[in-house]
Order: structure tokens, then C-alpha cells, then sequence
């Protein structure tokens, strides 16, 4: 208000509309607002509508700035709008007041404060010798205030009355959060609890329910389909009490559809978050929601990547995958959407011993891993789920985690690493008598035998992986190790057989309709080509490639097919082409959190000094 003064010199005025507690009545306003402006008492009409039509008249050609704390209603601010174009109406509330837009308000968002911002306010309130004495322990303190201006100040007021109190022991009280809620200072009456309460106190119980059950949430944020799949209502209702949360600012909408609760909210939520009253507890809410995503998970992956095997019995179940998502560009944005979540419900799955649905949903998110390869968080949850299948005493699912963690190391070049998760896969395997889950554990240990340049060994797994797979009669298996071996003939010179394994790979993909192997078989093929120097066809397999992989929801893939572009333009002495192509490579394998874009950055570097000194 006094960066404004100087462009409202008729002046600026201030009144406290009351809140939730005790809300003023227009009326009342209206003639606080006439007597500021030196209308005498005798003169203020009693009925309401009048004053403020009297309101209106003085107010027309003067030029105001009124502040309006604590609104409650877009009714009680209405009449208190004057009428003259130079005026201004700033209005705060807790809840959004949408029905202002009909007069032309414009909304404002106030975030939390950051660290900085609420580390200026306490320094103003205690003193900057004294926050910076205690540096570390003043950042802890605002930063356990979640960045609510009331909290800080409240915390800032105790600090200021109490001069010999250090900041630490004020921070070590708010660990506990439920204690930050309480927070008051001496004789005042506001509290962030209180506060929460008043608003809590209002809602309607069904609305009531559902700010319980949302503070249970494994994750950060969340749509509608969860809490209402949760609670066994549609969709509609449950968005449309979401919406009412919004209003009151008990849910912050973080996109369309997505809300989540401030962390002190969140505390306040979970504080009532008992669900007896419906036969529903919070533990079991967590339970209904972890399910939910491991189900929707296992439908997103069957969409994703069909035709593999699976060892979960989730994908055994009827839970109308078809209608879930429609195509794979669906179901990879969702995958993507909640990806956090998927995490988050690994972890809560392993630290509240929902063990059987820990290893499930790691299981599920193999075809997600494969389009986006983020190897930190893959590894992380494959280790969790190995634990969790270990507990559940399911060697079967041991054993297929285990591979694709060693899936993982082998991509990363920790070899030693897949060796160990493969070969105790293979034991596994072999004392149940899975012959999936061999087949799996010999590709993998192909692949590491094939990473340290073992090629007879790599071509020997590989084979054997086949031979599993034929007996099996899983013709995709087949097509897989077909193509590795068609790789390992390659890097031991037998190009033309690697091209008939290679072919015979790259036709039965297709006829599959498994089109990320296709454009991987084609890239092996295009290189058996260009090493036997056939190099119309081997430009003639990248591209196939190429326009294949354009057209799919995969960075990862897009990458590789670009590098192995930037090798042949290379090759050819194109260099332009070729940096080109690596740099392209380079960003789409930083997207992802591949290794390979540091070679993709050192390649692309080096052409660039090449082009041009050849310029110069």
C-alpha cells in the first residue's frame, strides 16, 4: 500500500473484514468506510443497500486505494466496491471468492515465502546479529515454517520477547509439525490450527472425508481417480469437492486436475484423518491407493509392452485394461504424469510391508524403464523390490528383478555388478524350475559377457537363451536373441551370418508388431551392412529405422538410432551431418539420464572444431 500512495492521493483505507471467526457485516463496513471518507455518522443511512449506494456517490470521482483483509465472501466484499474508475479494491482471503470475477477481479496466487524472503522477515523481527550468530539453525527454524507468513511471524514475535532464547531450541520444538500448528504468541489468539479448524469446521462431512483421505496419499500430489477409486465415488463428485478444497485454499490446484496440500495442512489433515465413521481407516485408504496405481501400472505395461512374459498375478487379472488407456501414447503419459507417485508408492509399499505390491509394481514399470531409462530411481526400486520379493518368499519374482536390475548395471558398465544379479538369477530360476526366468538370466549375462568383449562367451549365452526360448515356444524370445547374436557375429567379424540373424530378428519383430525391436534389429542390420561395406543398405536400415522411431513415445530409442546416424555421416567424412546428429543424441540422452550423452557431447565437440578450422 505505500509503494501506491503517491497514485491515490485521495487516500487509502484499511478495513479487517473479520475472516471465518467472526466475519463484518457489509453494513457495518460501509460505515466504517463513509466515516473515513468524513461522511458525519448522523448521515449514514441504516439500511445497507443505501449506504453503500451513498458509498458509490462519494466515491465516483475520487481516487482510493481500499485494502480489504480477510474477506470471507464475494457477497461481502460486492458492496463495499466503489464506484469511480481511479479507484483500487485489494482484497485478501483464504478462500478464492471466483464470484469477484463478474466484477473484474483479476486473482493472485500468494505462494509461500521462500527461505530468503522469510529469513528477511525474522531478521526484522529478532535482529540480524542474532540470526546470524545462528545461521544454519535460523534457516532450519523458517524452513519449518513451511513459508507461511503467519508462522514466521509468530515464531519471530516468541524470538523477539524472548532476547537470551537461542533459535536452535525454538527449531528443535517445531520438529514435531503437529506443534507447529499450535504455535501462538502469548495472549494473542491466532494460530495456523485454529485457523485450519475454523475452515475444517465448515466443510461438508462428505468434503470433510476426502481432505482426510488425500492427506494419506503415498505422494506429492494427486488427481481425482485415486481418492475417488479410494472411496468408491465418481469421478465427478470427487473433483467437485477437490474443487471446494481449492476455493478454501486447503488443496493448492498444481495443474489442471492436480492438487496437493501444503505441508502444515497436510499435517493438520492426517490429524483427523480417522475414516471410522464410513469403515475406513487411513491405513486402509494407503492401502486401496497403493493398489490403485500398481493395478493401473500393470494395465499401462500391458498397453506398453505386450508380448513379454510376466510374472505378477495382476497381470493375470480382469480389471478392463482396455478401457484404462486406449494406446500406448496414453498410457506413457500417465506413466510419465506419475512417475513420482509410482515411486513413492514403492517406498510406502516397503516401509508399511505391502511387500507382495512393492515387487508387482517394480515388476510393471519395466516398459516405462525401457522408454526413459532413469537408471538412478530404476535401481533404487529394483533393490526394493528384490527385498520385498525375498520376503515374500516368491523366487520367481526374485529372479525377474533381479535381472532387470542386472539389466540396469550392464547399461551402466558396472559388469561385475549384472553378473552377480544374473547369476543368482539363474540359481533361482533353476531351483524352481522357471525356464522363463533362465532365459532372462542368460540374455543378461550375454549382455555382460558382450560388455567386456567375452564374445564367445556372449555368443554362447545367447544361444542358449534362444534354445530356451524355442522350447518354450515364445517366438519374441527368439527374435531377441537372434538379434544379439546377429550383434556378436558382427564384433567377430562373420558379417554375413550376422545379417541372416539380424534379418530373420528385424521380420519377425515386425510381423509381432513390437516396434521398438524392430528399429533395434534394423540398427544392428544397418551396421553388419556398413562394416561389409554394403552401404546403400545400410543407409537404407537406419533410416527404416529412423522413420519407425520418430513416430514412438521414446527418447531413448530416438537417441540411439541418432548416434548410430552421426557414426555413419562420420564415416562418410560428412561432419556436419554427423555433429549435428550428436547433438541431437545428446540432449535427447540427458533427457533420459543416459552416460552416453558425455560421449555424444566429446564427439559433437570435436566435429565442431573440425568443421571449423576446415572453415578457416
Amino acid at each position: 500500500m505505500h509503494e501506491i500512495s503517491e497514485e491515490f492521493p485521495h487516500g487509502r483505507l484499511f478495513v479487517d473484514l473479520g475472516g471465518d471467526s467472526v466475519p463484518v457485516p457489509p453494513g457495518q463496513a460501509l460505515a466504517w468506510l463513509l466515516e473515513s471518507l468524513g461522511v458525519p455518522g448522523k448521515q449514514i443511512p441504516a439500511d445497507t443497500g443505501q449506504r453503500a449506494a451513498l458509498f458509490r456517490s462519494v466515491t465516483a470521482d475520487r481516487q482510493l486505494a481500499i485494502f480489504l483483509d480477510n474477506a470471507v465472501s464475494a457477497a461481502q466484499v460486492r458492496s463495499l466496491l466503489p464506484a469511480g474508475p481511479g479507484n483500487i479494491v485489494i482484497v485478501t482471503s483464504r478462500s478464492h471468492l471466483s464470484g469477484l470475477a463478474l466484477d473484474g477481479a483479476l486473482f493472485l496466487e500468494i505462494a509461500p515465502m521462500s527461505t530468503t524472503e522469510a529469513l528477511v522477515v525474522l531478521r526484522d523481527m529478532v535482529g540480524t546479529a542474532r540470526v546470524s550468530a545462528e545461521r544454519d539453525a535460523a534457516h532450519r527454524l523458517v524452513d519449518l515454517c513451511g513459508g507461511l507468513p503467519l508462522v514466521v511471524s509468530i515464531v519471530g514475535a516468541r524470538l523477539a520477547s524472548r532476547p537470551h532464547r537461542r533459535i536452535a531450541d525454538e527449531a528443535a520444538t517445531l520438529v514435531d509439525r503437529t506443534r507447529v500448528l499450535t504455535l501462538n504468541v502469548a495472549g494473542g489468539e491466532k494460530s495456523v490450527g485454529a485457523i485450519l479448524a475454523a475452515a475444517y469446521a465448515g466443510l461438508a462431512e462428505r468434503t470433510r472425508l476426502l481432505y482426510r483421505v488425500g492427506a494419506v496419499h503415498p505422494g506429492r500430489e494427486f488427481g481425482a481417480p485415486v481418492l475417488a477409486a479410494t472411496l468408491g465415488w465418481d469421478e465427478t463428485r470427487t473433483s467437485d469437492a477437490l474443487a471446494e478444497l481449492a476455493d478454501l485454499n486447503l488443496v493448492i490446484e498444481v495443474d489442471d486436475q492436480r492438487y496437493s496440500y501444503h505441508d502444515l495442512v497436510r499435517v493438520h489433515a492426517r490429524h483427523h484423518a480417522d475414516m471410522q465413521t464410513v469403515g475406513l481407516t487411513s491405513v486402509d485408504a494407503t492401502v486401496r491407493m497403493v493398489n490403485w496405481y500398481v493395478t493401473r501400472a500393470v494395465a499401462a505395461d500391458l498397453v506398453i509392452h505386450p508380448l513379454r512374459p510376466h510374472v505378477g498375478p495382476l497381470y493375470a487379472a480382469d480389471h478392463q485394461r482396455d478401457a484404462v488407456f486406449s494406446n500406448e501414447q496414453d498410457a506413457m503419459f500417465w506413466l510419465e504424469r506419475e512417475r513420482a507417485n509410482l515411486r513413492a508408492v514403492v517406498d510406502h509399499a516397503w516401509e508399511h510391508a505391502l511387500y507382495d505390491l512393492a515387487w508387482q509394481m517394480c515388476e510393471a514399470l519395466w516398459g516405462l524403464f525401457l522408454r526413459t531409462r532413469r537408471y538412478s530411481d530404476w535401481i533404487a526400486m529394483q533393490t526394493i523390490g528384490i527385498a520385498s520379493a525375498e520376503r515374500c518368499g516368491n523366487q520367481r519374482a526374485e529372479a525377474r528383478l533381479r535381472s532387470q536390475l542386472g539389466f540396469a548395471y550392464a547399461k551402466l558398465s558396472r559388469y561385475d555388478e549384472a553378473v552377480a544379479e544374473n547369476m543368482r538369477a539363474l540359481e533361482l530360476a533353476d531351483a524352481i524350475g522357471d525356464n522363463q526366468g533362465r532365459a532372462t538370466a542368460l540374455s543378461q549375462l550375454g549382455r555382460a559377457a558382450l560388455g567386456t568383449q567375452q564374445l564367445p562367451d556372449a555368443l554362447r549365452y545367447f544361444q542358449q537363451a534362444r534354445d530356451v526360448h524355442e522350447e518354450l515356444g515364445r517366438p519374441r524370445g527368439v527374435a531377441l536373441n537372434r538379434r544379439r547374436i546377429g550383434n556378436v557375429l558382427t564384433r567377430m567379424g562373420d558379417l554375413d551370418a550376422a545379417v541372416v540373424e539380424l534379418r530373420a530378428s528385424a521380420d519377425a519383430m515386425s510381423s509381432l508388431g513390437d516396434q521398438h525391436q524392430y528399429v533395434r534389429s534394423l540398427q544392428f542390420l544397418g551396421t553388419a551392412h556398413q562394416l561389409a561395406g554394403r552401404h546403400d543398405l545400410a543407409d537404407a536400415a537406419v533410416q527404416e529405422a529412423w522413420t519407425v522411431v520418430a513416430e514412438l513415445d521414446s527418447p531413448y530409442y530416438r537417441a540411439e538410432v541418432l548416434a548410430q546416424v552421426g557414426e555413419m555421416a562420420e564415416q562418410r567424412g560428412d561432419r556436419a551431418i554427423a555433429r549435428d546428429a550428436y547433438r541431437k543424441a545428446e540432449e535427447l540422452y540427458e533427457l533420459v539420464e543416459d552416460p552416453h550423452a558425455d560421449l555424444m557431447r566429446s564427439r559433437a565437440d570435436l566435429l565442431s572444431e573440425a568443421c571449423a578450422q576446415q572453415q578457416g
